[in-house]
């Protein structure tokens, strides 16, 4: 697609993401702005906090969209892409409104958008819409004008996205001693969600035995696996499994928690596990502590070696996704045909949510989708 170099159709690109705090002053008024609405007292959100504090209170979330920010912006002016590049986050500095506020002030009209969540859930995609349709109704209030939003498709199969994370499981298998690697086992890892929330993701039709969000999990690691075998000659034993649940304990989420899983597999013979988390896009929080931490302890109290692969981040393969992406979207809009590059047996995800697509409990109007308020 490196023909296709006409953006005209988007004036700016918004990179929407999480946010995270920057310092130790940081971590309580994030995660009130995280738990917004919820009731949660000071003290909890202290003790909630503590993984924070562990790392200075700092999260890297933000370093990473920096840099996948310059990553971008060098992509696109190798490739002549004349695009203008935005941030804004869901829960801390900058905040969406203020991004949006500022991108309408320079008289941005028509705005792509990337989510730095590459699957369907109502938190890796509706929230960030409803997140965008509260931002520009703040903007309609304030008398600024409207700016149209178009999210770009999930990408967890783009091979922009996956062949990085092959390469990063054979990295990671390298690391392994030798005399364990061949007999390694691969825990590919996402954010666990409770199980309501995952029958009920994706489009209406994919609902239920875990929606779109298990669904799409599960064919990426098929693809990783493939990839690892056509270039090891090995076929890895494997299993998708969770982390970072929180929540009431009486709700059922996404089981099994990768520390039960570790355990579950030393209990085997299994000599060693790379964990590969592929549900998320950079090395944040909830990878540098539940992986990196909590579950390289547990697998250190087992003496089981283990290994984590890194996540996609700016690699530059990722950038130029994202470039695709955008092109590829520019074409469909304009109505012309384009290859819609997407590995695994799911294909090409939908450019437009349709309506009941990763439903809320409680329904509220949402941004770039088939029943957005704003067309």
């Amino acid at each position: 697609m490196s023909d296709l170099r006409d953006p005209a159709l988007y004036d700016a690109l918004l990179l929407l993401s999480f946010g995270g705090p920057e310092g130790p002053d940081d971590v309580v008024p994030f995660l009130a702005n995280v738990t917004r609405g919820r009731g949660i007292p000071e003290e909890r959100l202290k003790e909630v906090g503590k993984h924070y504090f562990l790392f200075g209170g700092v999260s890297p979330i933000n370093e990473q969209n920096r840099a996948l920010l310059d990553a971008l912006r060098k992509d696109f002016a190798e490739h002549g892409l004349d695009l203008p590049v935005y941030w804004g986050n869901r829960n801390w500095a900058p905040y969406l409104t203020d991004t949006l506020r500022e991108m309408a002030t320079a008289g941005h009209r028509r705005i792509a958008v990337l989510a730095t969540s590459a699957y369907a859930s109502y938190s890796g995609c509706r929230q960030y819409r409803e997140n965008l349709a509260e931002s520009l109704a703040v903007l309609e209030a304030e008398g600024l004008p409207v700016p149209r939003v178009d999210k770009l498709r999930h990408y967890f199969n783009h091979p922009g996205f996956v062949e990085p994370m092959a390469d990063g499981v054979l990295a990671a298998l390298a690391d392994l001693p030798e005399d364990v690697r061949a007999r390694a086992h691969l825990a590919f890892t996402t954010h666990s969600i409770p199980t309501s929330a995952a029958d009920a993701s994706g489009p209406e039709e994919a609902h239920g035995d875990g929606g779109a969000y298990v669904a799409q999990h599960l064919d990426v690691a098929r693809v990783i696996v493939e990839a690892v075998r056509e270039r090891t000659g090995i076929e890895y034993p494997w299993q998708l499994v969770y982390q970072s649940r929180s929540g009431a304990p009486h709700i059922p989420w996404l089981e099994p928690d990768i520390c039960d899983h570790l355990e579950a597999v030393h209990g085997t013979g299994t000599p060693a596990v790379v964990m590969v988390p592929i549900g998320f896009v950079s090395d944040h929080m909830e990878v540098l502590y539940d992986l990196d931490t909590e579950a390289t302890a547990k697998a250190a109290e087992l003496g089981l070696p283990v290994r984590r692969s890194p996540t996609v981040g700016a690699d530059p393969r990722f950038a130029a996704a994202v470039r695709e992406l955008i092109m590829e979207r520019t074409a469909t809009e304009r109505g012309r045909a384009v290859e819609r590059c997407a590995l695994g047996a799911l294909g090409p995800g939908h450019d437009l949510c349709p309506v009941g697509c990763c439903p809320a409990r409680t329904p509220k109007p949402a941004a770039a989708g088939a029943d957005s308020p704003y067309a």
